[in-house]
């Protein structure tokens, strides 16, 4: 395939390819150097990507000056690397991989196909001009690339059974092309992002150290916003509503707490992606163990049992139980606990809908 022809506002695009790269280490940018003014621009930039990261989960594709544009994303590379935190890594790397994404949505297929062979896919454009009508396929992705990809997607459109394979090849549409490849995006990303940062000047760090502070601030509010729509954070137990904060704010549980808490969560309708995403802030989180565990839990494993919380009176002795509403008082689980409180907030909604209506 002859090498495809990019533009500046390509690789302003995808700054993720080897030739936007080429074109950062052509600039000669020497760290030191980062801390004169001319810069400054460069590094709010590289700082803003962060910020949209963070509160919108998504990076403003809006070009602006190439030279601008096109360092302030290894920039922030560094700089989201030297903040050194599991939660905006993952964050940021998904923000990048969905701001591309919406593009590769509405690019050209021939420059899609350039950007798919960076990553060494094994991928084919399908042609068909006779045709008067839509293609059915767009691309032929080998299996391998496929399944890379698509391992994490729990939709059933995206089981290699429901796909057309032929001769090792999955046929797939442009709009499937782009979704795979923000996933592949989005781990190239993670992985630059687990690097040690040496010394910064003080300039770049005090940057640093605002955007910890708006991580730590909106950390807490980000977890609420990721929560499934259809679990009621208000109706959890006290003991687990504890342990949920704790998790989500970074810091560790027991082994039964966190037992008690995925064991919970999956029992009322949130998904295994969902609990080990939150798992994820964890020092010492671990994917494929936590994936394991999680599933194990949920049923989705081993003897495909799924396992219920602990009774009260359990976790009062392993001292998760620490303050009882007058509810608990009642209660013997802390699943009966959330049905009920479920209950008597629909009872209590449906009470006010009604006093509103009579005044």
């Amino acid at each position: 395939m002859e090498k495809m022809s990019l533009s500046e506002n390509d690789l302003a695009k995808y700054p993720f390819i080897p030739e936007a790269a080429i074109y950062v280490k052509n600039l000669d940018i020497k760290i030191d150097e980062l801390a004169s003014p001319e810069y400054n621009r460069v590094l709010d930039r590289a700082e803003k990507r962060i910020e949209d990261a963070i509160i919108n989960a998504t990076v403003n594709r809006e070009l602006r000056e190439h030279r601008v544009e096109i360092p302030s994303f290894p920039i922030a590379i560094m700089m989201v690397a030297a903040i050194d935190d599991s939660f905006i890594k993952k964050r940021y790397a998904l923000a990048e991989a969905k701001g591309a994404y919406s593009q590769l949505e509405e690019e050209e297929t021939e420059k899609m196909l350039g950007i798919a062979k960076n990553f060494n896919w094994k991928i084919h454009q399908i042609k068909d001009e006779t045709s008067e009508y839509e293609k059915p396929y767009d691309f032929m992705l080998h299996f391998t690339d496929f399944l890379k990809n698509s391992t994490s997607f729990h939709e059933t459109e995206w089981k290699l059974v429901n796909k057309h394979l032929s001769n090792g090849a999955v046929y797939i549409k442009k709009k499937d092309a782009s979704r795979l490849l923000q996933e592949e995006i989005c781990r190239y990303i993670e992985d630059k992002l687990n690097v040690k940062v040496g010394a910064l000047p003080p300039s770049i760090m005090n940057r640093i150290e605002r955007l910890k502070q708006l991580l730590a601030e909106k950390k807490g509010k980000v977890r609420l916003e990721e929560f499934p729509k259809k679990v009621v954070l208000a109706a959890f137990p006290p003991c687990i509503k504890e342990l949920y904060d704790t998790t989500a704010s970074g810091h560790h549980i027991s082994h039964i707490g966190r037992f008690a808490l995925t064991s919970f969560l999956v029992n009322i309708g949130m998904t295994p992606e969902n609990v080990v995403d939150l798992f994820r802030s964890l020092s010492d989180f671990n994917e494929r163990m936590t994936r394991y565990q999680v599933e194990h839990i949920a049923g989705e494993r081993g003897t495909r049992t799924k396992y219920v919380p602990p009774r009260c009176d359990t976790l009062r002795t392993h001292g998760i139980c620490h303050s009882i509403e007058e509810t608990c008082k009642r209660i013997r689980h802390p699943l009966t606990y959330y049905r009920r409180k479920l209950r008597t907030m629909k009872t209590k909604a449906t009470e006010n809908n009604e006093n509103e209506e009579k005044q």
